[in-house]
């Protein structure tokens, strides 16, 4: 049986396909239907190879461009076509005159929409607690400017020019110093409300001595309060084992 290598000046003037076939008729005596047959598959067989050579070659480029994105891309992407499908409901719902907010509200279920409003609340303005009094006042300060329309004529205005008379003649509208007025006053008003003393509660249960067992049972209530809860209500109910 004649052995299947070849040198390279073969694969120069003939393919590998008219070899195979050559050796086919020398060694097997195939007839021409069935080497007709074995051609056409041949054929597809080669096809199917062209093909997935392409496909893979496709895939490997693309893969390559998706490693040189950056690593939020599919993020951003996923966020950019979700406001833009906000958008668009948006769009329909005002010209069917309805009122896109409250549409979005009745598809949203209300545990989803408290997590959303505390997530935009800790966004906008993070309440940590207390931890130091500079905190407090930048956090004060950040809230404060947050808040603040800025005025740009009124800001022409205040600062001289080449054609101002005499400088440090501009005074503050009547607008601007109510709204500082207003602004002053809810500042008290909060300072008050978290120096407030604690209102007793009338309908608390009573589950004390005297005032010094009230604070203790507070404290024992703040932090075992939720691993005791069922032993209380089985005692209530007399359940208990």
């Amino acid at each position: 049986m004649l052995s299947l290598t070849f040198t390279f000046k073969h694969f120069e003037t003939k393919t590998i396909l008219d070899l195979f076939i050559m050796n086919a008729k020398i060694d097997l005596g195939v007839s021409k239907t069935s080497l007709a047959q074995f051609k056409e598959r041949f054929k597809s067989l080669h096809q199917k190879r062209e093909e997935s050579r392409k496909i893979n070659h496709e895939q490997v480029v693309e893969e390559d461009r998706r490693s040189k994105l950056p690593a939020n891309f599919e993020a951003k992407r996923r966020r950019q076509e979700w406001e833009l499908a906000e958008l668009e409901a948006k769009k329909k719902a005002e010209e069917r005159g309805e009122d896109f907010e409250r549409l979005k509200a009745l598809d949203t279920q209300a545990d989803v929409a408290e997590k959303m409003e505390t997530a935009k609340r800790r966004k906008n303005n993070p309440d940590t607690g207390f931890a130091s009094y500079e905190a407090m006042s930048l956090r004060q300060y950040e809230r404060q400017t947050n808040s603040i329309k800025p005025d740009m004529e009124g800001e022409e205005q205040f600062y001289p020019s080449a054609n101002t008379l005499i400088q440090g003649s501009h005074y503050p509208t009547d607008k601007a110093l109510d709204r500082l007025s207003e602004d002053v006053h809810n500042q008290m008003k909060k300072r008050d409300q978290y120096h407030r003393r604690r209102m007793f509660d009338p309908d608390a249960p009573i589950d004390f001595i005297n005032e010094r067992n009230r604070k203790f049972n507070h404290k024992l209530e703040r932090y075992y309060g939720k691993y005791t809860a069922n032993i209380k209500e089985d005692l209530e109910r007399g359940t208990a084992i």
